[in-house]
C-alpha cells in the first residue's frame, strides 16, 4: 500500500483557482498538468535507468529474505511521502516545492522497482503497455468527468481516508501473517485510486490556490501512481510467463 497521504485542505485560502479570473485559472490548470506530465516522464526515465542497475535484483533478494522487509519499505515510503508533500506545499520557496515533487517521484520509482522487474522479466511483453494504457484511459476518463461536470468531489474525503486506513491494515496483516492479497483486493484498490483521482482533480478546480500548481501536480501524480500500481498487478496476474 503506497497511498499514505491524507486528503488535502479545503477552501479558506486567498487566490483560490475557482475564484480566480478565467485566464489565471487556465494558466494554473495548464501549469499543473504540465508538471504532472513532467513528473510521469521523470518517473519513466528513472525507472529505465534503475532497471539497468543491480538494484532490482538486490531489492528482490532482500524482499524475498523476509516478508517483514516490506514493512520497512512501507515505513520508509510513508515518511518520504509525508516529507515530499510538506515540501511541495511549502510557502517558503519554489525550490522547496519542486524538491518535494522530485522526492516523491524518486520514492515512487524505487518502490515500483520490484513490481516492474517482475513485469519485465517474468511476464509477457504486452503486460506493461497494457497496464499503462488502461491506467491512462481510466485517469483520462475520470479527469474528464470532473472537468465536464465541474462537480466538487470534496465529500469523498472522509470515505477515502477510512478506506485508505482499512487498506493499510489489510496489507500490514497480510505481511505479518503471510496471506496473499488477490485480484479482488487489487480491484478494490483500483476503485480507491479512482476515488482519489476524482477527489484530487476536483481539488485542482475548486480548492487550490493559483500558486500551488506544484503541490497539485504531486497530488495527481500520487493518485495516478496508485492506480497504475494496482492495474499492473491485475494485468500481471493474467500475463505471467
Amino acid at each position: 500500500m503506497r497511498e499514505q497521504e491524507q486528503p488535502i485542505h479545503g477552501r479558506g485560502f486567498d487566490n483560490v483557482a475557482a475564484d480566480a479570473p478565467v485566464d489565471e485559472r487556465g494558466r494554473f490548470i495548464v501549469r499543473t498538468y504540465l508538471h504532472l506530465v513532467g513528473a510521469v516522464f521523470a518517473f519513466v526515465a528513472i525507472e529505465a535507468v534503475l532497471l539497468r542497475t543491480p538494484l532490482p535484483e538486490q531489492m528482490m533478494r532482500a524482499l524475498a529474505a523476509s516478508r517483514y522487509s516490506w514493512l520497512v519499505v512501507m515505513a520508509a515510503f510513508v515518511g518520504s511521502g509525508w516529507l515530499a508533500q510538506s515540501l511541495a506545499r511549502s510557502q517558503a520557496s519554489a525550490l522547496a516545492q519542486y524538491a518535494g515533487l522530485a522526492l516523491y517521484v524518486v520514492a515512487e520509482a524505487v518502490i515500483f522497482i520490484p513490481l516492474l522487474f517482475i513485469a519485465v522479466h517474468f511476464a509477457t511483453p504486452d503486460v506493461l503497455p497494457t497496464a499503462a494504457l488502461i491506467t491512462l484511459v481510466l485517469f483520462g476518463g475520470l479527469t474528464g468527468v470532473v472537468f465536464i461536470t465541474r462537480k466538487d468531489f470534496s465529500f469523498l474525503r472522509g470515505i477515502l481516508g477510512i478506506a485508505t486506513f482499512a487498506a493499510i491494515g489489510v496489507i500490514v496483516a497480510s505481511i505479518l501473517f503471510g496471506f496473499t492479497l488477490g485480484t479482488i483486493f487489487s480491484g478494490a484498490m483500483v476503485l480507491l485510486a479512482g476515488g482519489y483521482v476524482l477527489y484530487r482533480t476536483s481539488n485542482v478546480l475548486h480548492h487550490y490556490r493559483t500558486d500551488q500548481h506544484v503541490a497539485a501536480a504531486l497530488e495527481l501524480f500520487a493518485a495516478i501512481a496508485l492506480l497504475f500500481w494496482y492495474v499492473l498487478q491485475i494485468v500481471l496476474s493474467r500475463g505471467r510467463r
